[in-house]
Order: C-alpha cells, then structure tokens, then sequence
C-alpha cells in the first residue's frame, strides 16, 4: 500500500534508498494526474519518531529531484510534494497498525467482506497478517488480510489531534505554522527539455 500503482512502485524503488541515505522510511508514494500537470507525492518521516522536519522534506525533496534528473522516470511535467503523513495519516505498513492501536481508523479492502469494502473502528495491532480491528457496533475484534487492503487511515480525532499538538510542544514547535503537517516550502518542478519533446 505503499505504492498503489505498477509506476507508484517503479517510482519507491528509486526513492527508498534516497530516504533511507538521509536517515528516513517512505511512508506513502503516489503519482496522481491533474488539470495542468501530474503531481508527485512523497510521505516520509523518520523511524525514531514517526516525524518529520521541514527542513528534512525540503533536503528530502532536493535529493529525489537530482535522482530523478538523472533517471527521467516521469514523463512530461510534474510537481513534486515531499511531506509528513500528517496526523490523521495513512497507515500504509503492517508495522503502523501496531504503532497505532488503540486509534480510530477507517480501512477499505479491494474486495467484499461480508457484504461491505468499507470499515471504521478501533485498531487492536496486527497478527499473522491480518488487521485487527474493533469495528463499531460490534463485539469481536474483526481480522483484515493486509494484503485486501485497498486504503487505510486514522480518523482525526481530538485524541489524535492532542497527540499532535504534545508532540510538536515536546519538539518546541509553535502550534501551527499554517503550512500542512511537515510540509516542504517550496516543490520541485520538470518540464521535458526541448529534444525530448
């Protein structure tokens, strides 16, 4: 879930071992196609926190763009984003389901499962597999092969938001800087040169 798309993985194997030489895992990879031009979006953070700084985005963003200049694996012009999975982030790696038990999720599996694709409760960790998950309204915990996962993400709540908000006090950090969670200032674009085009 890293990467949905046959390009969104072609495009992570050529940017986990640029994360990993600054000390940083790739949480999420997507190329998504827009109205003027497709945009690339990379979260990231470091493993001993589950964060990341800004500053780390923008060198993260730096050193993707010379990798990528030199591989041309996009074609035609493209944005690219490199940010924090935010608070209410996807949960991409069987290692995140663990991290975050006892959160409220919503997780939407590529096939019918009992009757429905779509499901929301509390996260009770990851055996052989499997998500656990506490699915509102009912009483056993719920088990979701990871591999049917379609989408995955905490629900913002004022819990998780609270746990935001400590973590960035602890780092020092004011309340909000009106940038998005760990965002880069600034992003990268390429344009076909002119021989190519």
């Amino acid at each position: 879930m890293r990467a949905k798309t046959a390009q969104d993985r072609q495009l992570l194997e050529l940017i986990d071992p640029v994360a990993e030489s600054l000390g940083l895992d790739v949480v999420r990879v997507r190329l998504m196609s827009g109205s003027r031009r497709q945009r690339l979006q990379v979260m990231a953070e470091r493993p001993s926190d589950h964060d990341i700084s800004v500053e780390q985005c923008a060198k993260l963003s730096r050193a993707i763009s010379e990798v990528f200049d030199a591989a041309d694996p996009i074609a035609g012009e493209y944005l690219l984003e490199v940010s924090s999975p935010g608070v209410d982030r996807p949960l991409t790696r069987p290692v995140d389901f663990d991290l975050f038990e006892g959160e409220e999720a919503r997780l939407e599996t590529d096939r019918m499962i009992e009757g429905r694709k779509r499901f929301k409760g509390v996260l009770a960790g990851f055996e052989d597999g499997n998500v656990l998950i506490d699915l509102d309204g009912e009483d056993e915990t719920a088990l979701i092969p990871f591999d049917w996962l379609a989408d995955a993400k905490l629900v913002l709540t004022d819990a998780l938001m609270k746990r935001g908000a400590a973590i960035r006090a602890a780092r020092g950090e004011p309340e909000d800087d009106g940038l998005p969670d760990g965002a880069a200032e600034h992003t990268d674009t390429k344009t076909p040169s002119e021989d190519n085009a």
